[in-house]
């Protein structure tokens, strides 16, 4: 077997040691990185007193942006003989798996650990005795290779040994597992006898009696190797990405359709940018079909911080992208695995003895934010910590995940993690955590089992009902999650122990009614989908109009009248879960992120959370406004790529998000020629489209751009893209109008928008502003900057067209069914969506009816005690609506929040109406005068709106005078703004002669 001697850090290394064993040396000399250290084993605490602690943490902390990572405490798991428990070891597998049947019924099988095979010894280490090896001692080398198989019951809190029947796999670590149902599949590693083979053994664990099954699979595959990873992606494929075959890392990536009979494995050569070959790193496959790979360990025994999404277009296309965020640490050894849209990450090594430790050794991406988070706070630059291997320190929950070659599992939204290697010393501790921003899938089995798993009261005993130590209701998923099945019994295997799998959802039904049942590999999200089922069905029955309340925020734990927190994992006999749960609501995130202003020239500007109550400016509008709202679509399994060139030439010319500066010369790169082409694809896919979009969360929404390309390239910047290289994977793009006039680029910024609608149909989602009609743009500079960019003859032909196509855009679109985007207002005449709905296009301004003028135009009143219609200053037969309009409307729509963009208000965004209403601007110091910061809304899953900041660039600037000729020339259409200025900002004084009031204009 070969050496990994590049595990060893240069100034650890052994001379003695041989680094050019063969593949046919024992495992003990597979893996000799110095992870020594003088550190002590951390001493566990009760897991009651551990929760208490890490649950009253989180709630002293102030939450800022998405949910920072949980902390972990110990399990006191029962262990009934010595042989039930796994014992110290490390380079094992922990795999989650479904309950089998239904709760309450003969035969149910509550949700399992089910932890295989690894290394349960070090040589040449007095590991053994418990004694760490000092930092300067030879490298660890794992022995002991096991092929055991241990059950940890998540509902009675206890671990068994399994003895399945069968021909087990051969003894091993660093291997992989993965659940397929009720499955267990087991793929590589490396054992006594070297490089374990290639073959797929499967852990049957359908009846009570486990069974070991292998197998066939035609073709070549991706052979031995041991360091890889594999998952179930899009409950479908299994995939086996990189790894070490004995003799350098690997970047290849393999896939096994379980639809698809005989089964073979494919090598796939995915699109984009993917991970360098690598070994060690860890990947997890998200509920809709995305697989999330991070860390890992490079040809040059570099740990890796970054991470990469893969995932299979419509046409068959795989691609990767890079994930959006920080990562607080490299590292690699480490273990992940999504919690809904969130990848918990924990542990890991960095080489010459050091581990990831502090805050950073528990990490989270949120994939729906496109953010990391660690345990402190939001990570906007890597963390330069002590990783030491001696430096124990810090908080004892932290400490705790201080580890590497362990592994982790999760059951609904509990995390659960296993062994490992800290120090010199292998471990045996279970830890368990809670991730409270779990807002899908959440069933009160799970917490009931975790309840059981985190309490050391009574062990052994299980009332009827697990209650939680607050009242608080879960998120529950307002559906069974897609791909539900029902899963089926094995049938007897052949005499040789290999048998066919079939896990097509078309035949599961079937198999289930035959008593010889079905094959074995079934989808692993529709596994978890039956084992909830039952009580996710009992808790949506609870559910007030089907709608879900949204953890809180602020609290972790209650308090007790004796002052001591209770944990929510703690259970509570006499407690029960609440049947009067208040309907979920969509909430506005207490705090928003804030690129700071930045100073001395600077591009890279201090990020920040301030809370919402510490906006000064809120309340102050300026108008003319520009559109902007929020909504959501469909996954990126759904999209569907553009053959036409021109959006790609396009999208590779504009979209820069870092690097993009004002062209030199004014011409415009496209013609005419390339403009109607770009026109044509767009208005294909605008005129399929209903006048009120129906989108998903999470998503992210735009306002006003007017033209100001700059300002759309900061936001990119600074919180994700729209491209393969951003965060398209992860969430969706609304925008709410105004993309042309007043700004120096509306070419660049309606083209590339438009570009993108064609390149990603399903997540890019345009709506319609007042300024995208002829009469308006041709006064307020779009006409203008076409004829200087493009010559008269293909300018005026070019204005026309984009016209023609904007009388197509949809006028508003709804997410969630919860809130409606649009970019005006509902004036007086709009009362129901049905009435946006009804408007058939193409729609010219001249030919709207007053519901379109209502929408694009309208405005809401100076402030909430402004009640009823008013007459509208931007001119006669507009109007402004005041906040009984808003309560009314969205009382009769069953909607909770109106997002319309079309006014500048100073901080980018402005509550009204109690927060039932939220005005979003995206450009900054909006015509050269404003001052006012540009915002874009981030939703979530769980219906939370976070929004997210930018200031002006060059620094503050108080009056045209005192800032740069240049930088307003290169950005606003001047001598057109001081003709035809926008209404003077809300809050400051009227100056006499000003050029912003009404009168000038």
């Amino acid at each position: 077997m070969d050496v990994d001697a590049s595990m060893v850090a240069e100034n650890d290394h052994d001379p003695s040691q041989n680094h050019n064993q063969t593949a046919t040396s024992t495992i003990s000399q597979v893996d000799k990185e110095q992870l020594g250290g003088d550190t002590e084993q951390t001493t566990t605490q009760a897991p009651t007193q551990q929760h208490q602690q890490s649950q009253a943490q989180v709630q002293q902390s102030p939450v800022a942006g998405p949910r920072l990572a949980p902390t972990y405490s110990v399990v006191n798991a029962i262990i009934e003989k010595k042989e039930d428990g796994p014992g110290p070891r490390c380079g094992h597998t922990l795999t989650a798996v479904a309950a089998v049947g239904e709760e309450g019924t003969p035969g149910y099988i509550g949700p399992r650990l089910i932890l295989f095979g690894g290394a349960t010894a070090l040589e040449g280490n007095s590991a053994a005795s418990g004694t760490p090896s000092s930092a300067g001692s030879a490298g660890i080398r794992l022995a002991g290779a096991t092929a055991d198989v241990h059950c940890y019951d998540v509902l009675s809190n206890k671990w068994s040994r399994l003895t399945p029947i069968g021909e087990p796999p051969t003894p091993r670590a660093a291997h992989v597992a993965t659940a397929v149902g009720t499955m267990v599949v087991i793929q590589g590693g490396i054992g006594p006898a070297g490089l374990s083979a290639e073959d797929l053994h499967v852990l049957d664990l359908t009846q009570q009696r486990p069974r070991w099954h292998r197998v066939v699979v035609q073709g070549p595959g991706p052979g031995s190797r041991y360091g890889h990873v594999m998952a179930l992606v899009g409950q479908r494929f299994l995939m086996a990405i990189g790894g070490n075959d004995g003799k350098r890392p690997l970047a290849d990536v393999w896939a096994l359709d379980t639809a698809a009979k005989p089964y073979e494995w494919r090598k796939l050569e995915p699109e984009g940018e993917g991970p360098p070959p690598c070994m060690y790193a860890t990947a997890s496959a998200r509920s809709d079909g995305l697989l999330l790979l991070c860390g890992g360990r490079d040809a040059n025994s570099v740990p890796l911080a970054s991470a990469y999404g893969l995932a299979k277009h419509r046409d068959g296309r795989w691609e990767w992208a890079i994930a959006p965020g920080v990562s607080p640490s490299p590292r690699y050894q480490h273990a992940a695995v999504f919690v809904n849209a969130r990848l918990h990450v924990s542990g890991g090594a960095l080489g010459g003895g050091r581990m990831v430790e502090d805050s950073s050794s528990v990490a989270v991406l949120d994939t729906a934010a496109g953010v990391w988070c660690d345990t402190k706070s939001v990570v906007t630059s890597p963390r330069t910590g002590r990783y030491s291997a001696d430096a124990a320190g810090g908080d004892a929950a932290v400490e705790l995940t201080r580890r590497c070659r362990h592994a982790a599992a999760a059951v609904g939204d509990l995390i659960f993690i296993y062994g490992g290697l800290r120090g010199g010393v292998l471990l045996d501790d279970l830890l368990v955590a809670e991730d409270l921003a779990a807002a899908e899938t959440t069933s009160a089995a799970s917490h009931a089992a975790a309840a059981a798993a985190a309490s050391n009261a009574q062990p052994g005993r299980l009332p009827g009902r697990y209650g939680f130590g607050d009242d608080r209701s879960r998120q529950m998923a307002e559906s069974v999650p897609d791909g539900s099945v029902v899963l089926g019994s094995p049938v007897a295997p052949p005499a040789n122990g290999d048998i066919y799998t079939d896990i097509s959802t078309q035949n599961a039904m079937h198999h289930r009614r035959l008593s010889k049942g079905v094959e074995s590999l079934v989808e692993a999200s529709a596994a978890e989908a039956e084992a909830i089922s039952a009580t996710l069905a009992a808790a949506k029955a609870r559910q007030v109009n089907g709608e879900v309340e949204p953890p809180d925020r602020d609290r972790g734990a209650e308090a007790t009248p004796s002052g001591k927190q209770i944990s929510t994992l703690i259970k509570m006999p006499g407690s029960a879960i609440s049947n009067n749960s208040a309907p979920a609501g969509v909430r506005l995130h207490h705090r928003a992120v804030v690129v700071a202003a930045e100073t001395g020239g600077a591009l890279g500007g201090m990020v920040r959370q301030l809370s919402i109550d510490q906006f000064e400016n809120e309340g102050r509008r300026v108008s003319y406004g520009t559109p902007e709202s929020a909504t959501a679509a469909r996954k990126l399994l759904d999209r569907q790529m553009s053959i036409n060139s021109v959006p790609k030439k396009v999208i590779a010319h504009l979209l820069k998000p870092r690097g993009w500066k004002p062209p030199v010369r004014r011409q415009f790169f496209l013609d005419c020629n390339e403009i109607a082409d770009l026109c044509d694809s767009a208005e294909r896919i605008f005129s399929s489209e209903p006048s009120v979009l129906q989108i998903k969360a999470p998503v992210k929404i735009f306002g006003d751009l007017h033209g100001q390309f700059g300002d759309l390239m900061r936001l990119f910047d600074e919180y994700g893209s729209p491209s393969t290289a951003g965060d398209i994977a992860y969430i969706d793009y609304l925008f709410l109008g105004d993309y042309v006039d007043r700004g120096q680029h509306s070419l660049e910024t309606i083209t590339l928008l438009l570009a993108l609608k064609v390149e990603y149909p399903h997540n890019v989602h345009l709506i319609r502003g007042n300024h995208e009609a002829a009469d308006i743009n041709a006064l307020f500079g779009f006409r203008i900057e076409c004829i200087e960019r493009m010559g008269e003859r293909d300018g005026i032909w070019a204005w026309h067209r984009i016209n023609q196509l904007f009388n197509w855009l949809p006028l508003a679109a709804l997410i969630e069914k919860k809130i409606i985007c649009m970019h005006g207002g509902i004036g007086r005449s709009i009362n129901h969506v049905e009435q946006i709905e009804n408007l058939h296009r193409p729609i010219s301004m001249e030919a709207g009816s007053i519901v379109l003028m209502d929408l694009l135009w309208s405005d809401p009143t100076e402030n909430d005690s402004v009640e009823g219609l008013r007459p509208n200053a931007r001119g006669p037969g507009l109007v402004t609506f005041g906040p009984d309009r808003v309560m009314e409307f969205c009382n009769n729509n069953d909607l909770q929040l109106i997002v319309r963009a079309h006014e500048c208000v100073m901080d980018g965004f402005e509550r009204f109406a109690q927060g039932h209403l939220i005005t979003l601007f995206s450009a900054t110091n909006y015509c050269g005068t404003a001052n006012n910061a540009g915002a874009i809304l981030v939703l979530g899953r769980d219906l939370v709106v976070v929004p997210k900041l930018i200031h002006p660039l060059p620094p503050a600037i108080s009056s045209p005078e005192a800032s740069p000729e240049r930088h307003i020339e290169d950005t606003w259409m001047q001598e057109l703004n001081a003709n035809r200025p926008p209404t003077p900002t809300r809050g400051r004084p009227q100056v006499a002669n000003d050029r912003g009031s009404l009168a000038w204009i």
